[in-house]
Order: structure tokens, then C-alpha cells, then sequence
């Protein structure tokens, strides 16, 4: 039973919830609505159906124009697992080596270097895109997966956020783990990172979120139909027939349901270890 006093505040929140959850909401009930009826305001479709996700997936016709709409959408969907994983993979593995040299290694400069790095977090992208797309053309990776991979494996954020994780490990593991007789690798790969499991896993979960729904970098280096990404992929939906936008929110559902899925399996790693990675001590 919720008390009297913290009625109001329940209430304010759940308005608030309300408010954000509506667009989600919409989508998902315009999924199921025909291509009349979607662009009416209410959520709940008056006659529902079920056609336009086959449609989507090129098993059906459209019934609006009665013709396969040509989408690859296994493929673009597996693109998007494929690179996602990529950049989680080399994000991972960059970020935690930065990471090790900034909190256990001793050298001149160290703190003024790290600061340094992390203020290249303040710069937008937009500024650092045609630099890299320059790089990419002349590295010949434009069309080309690790052309999406390659820019996006190092990051400012995930660097900072392993390095203060690390700084609360004890500098006694080290020191002992040296006496034993091992380097730098060893105490890395067998003592730190097993220890810095919790923010391992909040830096994959962040950064294969974040890589699944990029956008931007993908529209900009591809141009195969056969390579891409399903954000990119679903702009094929916006055609000549006119915006499709039951499909449209259809293969939108569809492509956040791995995301709702990785959330809801792993949150409470994401919370553990950005609690503990917040705190140096």
C-alpha cells in the first residue's frame, strides 16, 4: 500500500512514465495497423493486423501496391549483429589496455595525458567525421565492415569508465603478482580483468547498444544494399509508393527487440558496474 504522502510523487511519476512510454507504444500499435489507418492519432488500431511484418521480411506481397518490396532484411539484420559485436570486441579489449596503462602503470605525464584523452570526449562528431572519412577512402575501407568497425573501436568514454573501475582494485595484487614473477600482460589478463568483470560488462552492454542503432557513420560508408545496417536498411521502406509507415514501425520493433531483450537480461550487471566504476577507493 502506498502512503498517503508519497501519493503525489507516484502519481507525478507515473505520468512522467506515461509520457515517455507513449511514443514506444504508438510504434507498436502502428506495427499492426493498414496503411490507412496509421497516420490517425490514436494507438490502438481499430482493425489490427498482422501482415505487414511478413511483408517486411519479403514473405508476403504488399497489399497496398500487391509487390515484394525487395528488403534484405535477415541480411541487414545480421549486419547489424555482425558489426555491433566488432565494435564490442575491439572497444572492449582498447578501452581495458588504455584503461590498465592510466591506473596500474606508473609514467611521466600520466594524469596530464589521461586528461588529456578525455577531452576529446567534448568534441562533437560531426567534426571528426570527414577526417575519418578521408582516412577511410585512403586506407580503402569506404563500403566495407571494418570501415564501420575500425573508427568506432576506441573510445574516451569506455577508457574512463574501466579506468576509475580499476583504480579501486588494490595496488597490493600487483605487487604481490610481481614478486611471483609475472609482467604487465600477466597481471592484466589474469588479476585485473577478471576483477573488473562488472564494468567489463556495463562498457559491452553500452557500447553494442550503442553500435546496434548508430546511424549516421553507416549512411555515410556504404553504399552496397548487400552491406547494410538495418538503421540504413529501413530507410528502403521510405520508397516511391510514399512513406510505408506500418512497415516502417514494423521492422522498428522488430529491431529493438535483441536491445529490450540484452537490457532487461543484463541490467543489473549495467547498474553494478557503473555504481562501482562512479567511485574511486
Amino acid at each position: 500500500m502506498i502512503p498517503a504522502r508519497s501519493l503525489p510523487r507516484f502519481l507525478l511519476l507515473c505520468i512522467i512514465g506515461f509520457s515517455l512510454s507513449a511514443p514506444f507504444f504508438w510504434m507498436l500499435g502502428a506495427s499492426f495497423k493498414p496503411r490507412a489507418e496509421v497516420e490517425q492519432a490514436h494507438i490502438v488500431p481499430n482493425e489490427p493486423t498482422l501482415l505487414n511484418y511478413p511483408v517486411v521480411l519479403d514473405y508476403l506481397p504488399d497489399p497496398v501496391t500487391d509487390a515484394y518490396i525487395g528488403v534484405r532484411y535477415a541480411r541487414w539484420y545480421f549486419n547489424s549483429v555482425f558489426v555491433a559485436v566488432g565494435i564490442t570486441l575491439f572497444q572492449v579489449l582498447t578501452s581495458a589496455m588504455a584503461a590498465y596503462a592510466f591506473s596500474r602503470i606508473q609514467w611521466q605525464g600520466r594524469d596530464q595525458f589521461f586528461l588529456l584523452y578525455l577531452g576529446t570526449m567534448m568534441i562533437p562528431g560531426v567534426v571528426t567525421m570527414i577526417p575519418n572519412f578521408q582516412l577511410m577512402v585512403s586506407f580503402g575501407f569506404v563500403n566495407t565492415y571494418h570501415g564501420l568497425i575500425i573508427p568506432a573501436a576506441f573510445s574516451a568514454f569506455g577508457t574512463f569508465l574501466l579506468r576509475q573501475f580499476m583504480l579501486s582494485i588494490p595496488t597490493s595484487l600487483d605487487e604481490a603478482a610481481t614478486i611471483d614473477g609475472a609482467g604487465h600482460w600477466r597481471i592484466f589478463w589474469d588479476v585485473i580483468l577478471p576483477l573488473s568483470r562488472p564494468g567489463l560488462i556495463a562498457l559491452c552492454i553500452l557500447t553494442f547498444l550503442g553500435a546496434y542503432q548508430s546511424f549516421f557513420w553507416p549512411l555515410v560508408m556504404l553504399q552496397d544494399e548487400q552491406l547494410f545496417t538495418m538503421p540504413v536498411g529501413i530507410l528502403r521502406l521510405d520508397s516511391s509508393y510514399g512513406r510505408q509507415t506500418e512497415l516502417i514501425m514494423a521492422a522498428t520493433v522488430m529491431n529493438i527487440i535483441p536491445l529490450i531483450v540484452i537490457f532487461v537480461m543484463f541490467q543489473k550487471f549495467l547498474v553494478k558496474g557503473l555504481q562501482l566504476g562512479g567511485v574511486k577507493g
